[in-house]
């Protein structure tokens, strides 16, 4: 059972974005790494989304840039500190309501969900923070502005973390930066420039690391938090996850929203999981499905049924063993995640044990990663699908400004518990949580998840007595991001049949205020 705990998530818009430009900075430069999120107004068409072929799909993420925006962006510092026992990070989160200042398509679908799932978008339009999409114009270059705000974020040469991160860092590219190239193999030549620490997809981490029963953000988080619980109580010798955040006062205070990670429920008698939920983190009937969508639950059923399998095989292993041969049905190794034709209802069956190592990764030379199988009917990309399983916020007081809150109970940071409920009560807050499908979906509390899901894999790496590798964080996944319906992921590299694109080049030399180009082609002709 995992214990709750309260994270400051610090709310953005032009009203103060200069106030707290100096706060932001200065906690993007003392990062350990940075982990970003975005809501968008749309993504375009779905089945171009998921093309087979990669670079089709690129340009459709590309059309989708070019004529929507991106209207929340969310992201946490992590910062190590080195005098703290095991892995302790302080942690802040910030929450940027934005507004283009330029026309952009927004589509139902996506005002539909993010309305479901608490986004204002009334203060969007009073109090977003403005920005203009493409290459530089004007002062761009200059000043207090979201394109600045990005160029700080490359200077701080920071390892980039993201979920399902294409559409992010397509995204990203075209509202911030520059305006986007043509060729996917160009695309990640420039990615692999702003980003020299490297980027991380945690949905990559989760499917081909972490191995869990599914991988959209929510559950990956809970997962992640529930088994660091696990690890903290049975006292083992590995490496454990810490978290500190700080706390605010004043004035700053006012700024600040709470967001309530509760305690995970118990699972009492028979549950009725949403097969398409439970594997996706999205359900085409939303609050109105009569199965359950509890995130915790569905963990809890997760375990329990991993439990069952493995006595399950055991028993075959014993029977083997004393010469009784038993029938070997379909393999217990479904593979995990396979996705539902629309209108379809999934069967009642339990989420599949990926105990298998999943088929090993083919390394590309030019950024494009070799076809992979498509696994069941494509599905819509986790960007506008998933939820982030937060509770309405609760008041939470502040005394001193900016300084260090230690929460350490189970790795987390606790709030006190809470009574037992009554059954009337019980009844209550489970139709409190199935309303709120999963809770408020916020950019900077995703951007949080995303962070921690990144931190508690890097101290599965570590080993005991042994300084954490200094090359990169998780060296199988550097580098790596997911593609939805491939075997293999995205390689974020520089390939020699590849170049840098002029715009990036030119943005090159404003972020280091010196000639990146010229540096660049010096170390070309020393390579030939």
């Amino acid at each position: 059972m995992t214990s709750s705990m309260v994270v400051p998530v610090i709310d953005v818009q032009n009203d103060n974005f200069k106030e707290l430009w100096p706060v932001m900075v200065l906690a993007i430069k003392t990062a350990s790494f940075i982990a970003l999120d975005t809501e968008l107004s749309g993504l375009g068409s779905r089945k171009a989304l998921l093309a087979e072929c990669i670079e089709d799909r690129y340009k459709a993420i590309c059309n989708a840039a070019r004529t929507r925006s991106i209207l929340s962006l969310g992201f946490a510092c992590f910062k190590k500190l080195e005098n703290k026992d095991d892995d302790t990070y302080l942690v802040q989160v910030y929450n940027l309501t934005l507004l283009c200042s330029e026309e952009y398509v927004i589509e139902p679908q996506s005002v539909q969900f993010l309305v479901q799932h608490g986004f204002d978008f009334n203060k969007q339009y009073a109090e977003g923070v403005p920005y203009l999409k493409g290459n530089d114009m004007g002062g761009d270059s200059h000043g207090i502005n979201m394109r600045m705000l990005f160029v700080e974020l490359l200077r701080a040469r920071k390892p980039l973390v993201l979920h399902n991160g294409l559409i992010d860092m397509v995204f990203l590219y075209q509202c911030f930066y520059a305006h986007l190239p043509d060729k996917l193999g160009t695309f990640t030549a420039d990615l692999s420039q702003m980003f020299p620490a490297g980027i991380y997809d945690t949905k990559y981490t989760t499917e081909y690391e972490l191995r869990f029963a599914a991988s959209y953000l929510e559950y990956a988080y809970k997962k992640c938090k529930l088994d660091n619980s696990k690890s903290l109580e049975v006292g083992g010798n590995g490496h454990h996850l810490f978290l500190e955040f700080c706390k605010y006062s004043g004035h700053l205070s006012s700024y600040v929203d709470f967001r309530p990670c509760l305690a995970g429920s118990s699972l009492e008698g028979p549950l009725n999981v949403c097969q398409r939920f439970s594997a996706y983190g999205w359900c085409p009937n939303g609050s109105l499905c009569p199965l359950s969508h509890d995130t915790d639950l569905i963990i809890q059923h997760d375990e329990k049924n991993k439990v069952e399998k493995k006595k399950k095989r055991k028993r075959k292993r014993k029977n083997s063993s004393q010469g009784n041969v038993d029938f070997e049905g379909a393999s217990e190794n479904k593979q995990a995640h396979m996705e539902l034709k629309d209108g379809e209802q999934g069967p009642d069956q339990v989420i599949p044990d990926t105990d298998s190592k999943p088929p090993p990764v083919t390394e590309q030379v030019d950024g494009t990663p070799a076809q992979g199988s498509e696994s069941g009917e494509k599905m819509m990309t986790e960007k506008v699908e998933e939820g982030n399983g937060v509770a309405e916020p609760q008041a939470v007081s502040a005394d001193e400004e900016m300084k260090t809150d230690k929460e350490k109970v189970e790795g987390n940071g606790v709030s006190e518990p809470q009574p037992l409920a009554t059954s009337d009560a019980a009844k209550k807050e489970k139709s409190k949580r199935k309303k709120l499908e999963g809770g408020s979906h916020r950019a900077g509390f995703d951007a949080f998840m995303t962070g921690y899901i990144f931190s508690y894999a890097t101290t599965l790496t570590e080993r005991v007595g042994e300084p954490p590798c200094s090359e990169s964080w998780l060296p199988e996944c550097l580098n790596k991001v997911y593609l939805s319906g491939k075997s293999v992921p995205m390689h974020i590299v520089k390939s020699t049949f590849s170049k840098s694109s002029k715009a990036h080049m030119h943005k090159m030399d404003i972020v280091w205020g010196k000639s990146f180009s010229s540096s660049v082609a010096s170390k070309a002709e020393g390579a030939v």
